[in-house]
């Protein structure tokens, strides 16, 4: 059976590589990862379509069809506007009858965002997204938390997406924590002045969480180069010593957004092997400014 990597899983506040196999008795399974332990892999073959996910399900792509290495998502096209036909992100369910969460996510100074989630995916979002400090708004129905989230992001002048690039530019030169709370803690008291706020909604009291140490981001060199995209036997060879949201940090500063992984087959490099991907330079830290990131839950 041929196993397609599908990008980074985060399981009980752990990161993980995620699998999809092709073939008799496909499945997903997960291998974790772990901080100060070697890691190298090498793609093999071409980059190709991982299909559909919905409702813990997968259905692959009819045609396997391939994607491009830059691409930051690894479905084809056809397969993209069906995965977005039905999405809340995408705002094409919104009869969803789950209950929602709004929070307050914190990344790097004056990088602030507010976003939903699905109350029962816990913190799952804050970790897939990269937050390094974050804390709960409130709770309700789906438009409730909507409606809250557009009246947050006018009110205090907050975006509701951040790209990832700047959030791994200051992720390198983070505050200590106590100033990362006390950011977020403030945020929350102007928020909870506010009003307008949807009855359905319940306010939720300020619990300012920190994933620093879930992230291994402690002590973390600055990040300096990007891989651009993955290609044919191309290698990634060194220590990873960090994970946020999508990205594997490595001890000489090189970031792996895993998102370029997913679609690939990968394979132990020989022994010895060394990076040799397409990376780019991580430009210094600019002022914050609204930007544009893949995806909201």
């Amino acid at each position: 059976m041929t196993w397609w990597c599908t990008g980074i899983r985060w399981i009980d506040g752990r990161p993980a590589i995620g699998w999809y196999g092709q073939g008799p008795g496909r499945g997903e399974r997960n291998s974790p990862l772990a901080y100060g332990q070697p890691l190298a892999f090498a793609a093999r073959g071409e980059r190709r379509c991982l299909g559909v996910r919905r409702a813990g399900r997968r259905t692959p792509c009819p045609t396997a069809r391939t994607v491009p290495g830059p691409a930051g998502n690894a479905q084809c096209p056809e397969c993209a506007r069906l995965d977005r036909s039905f999405s809340v992100a995408a705002d094409t369910n919104a009869a969803d009858p789950r209950t929602y969460r709004v929070y307050l996510a914190w990344f790097g100074p004056g990088l602030v965002k507010v976003g939903i989630t699905a109350e029962e995916r816990g913190s799952a979002r804050l970790l897939e997204q990269g937050a390094v400090t974050w804390a709960w708004l409130g709770r309700g129905p789906l438009m409730a938390t909507r409606r809250t989230e557009e009246l947050l992001r006018a009110a205090l002048g907050v975006p509701d997406r951040i790209a990832y690039a700047r959030k791994r530019a200051v992720r390198g030169h983070l505050p200590p924590g106590p100033e990362r709370a006390a950011e977020v803690a403030a945020l929350h008291v102007r928020a909870a002045a506010l009003e307008g706020w949807p009855e359905s909604l319940e306010r939720v009291g300020c619990e300012v969480v920190d994933h620093v140490e879930a992230f291994g981001i402690a002590a973390l060199p600055a990040p300096a180069r990007v891989v651009t995209e993955m290609v044919p036997g191309g290698t990634v060879s060194g220590r990873l010593v960090g994970a946020a949201g999508p990205d594997l940090h490595f001890a000489d500063g090189l970031v792996v957004d895993t998102r370029l992984l997913a679609g690939w087959e990968l394979a132990a490099p020989a022994e010895g092997s060394a990076t040799d991907v397409p990376v780019a330079g991580i430009p210094p830290v600019a002022p914050a400014v609204p930007a544009e990131q893949d995806g909201l839950f």
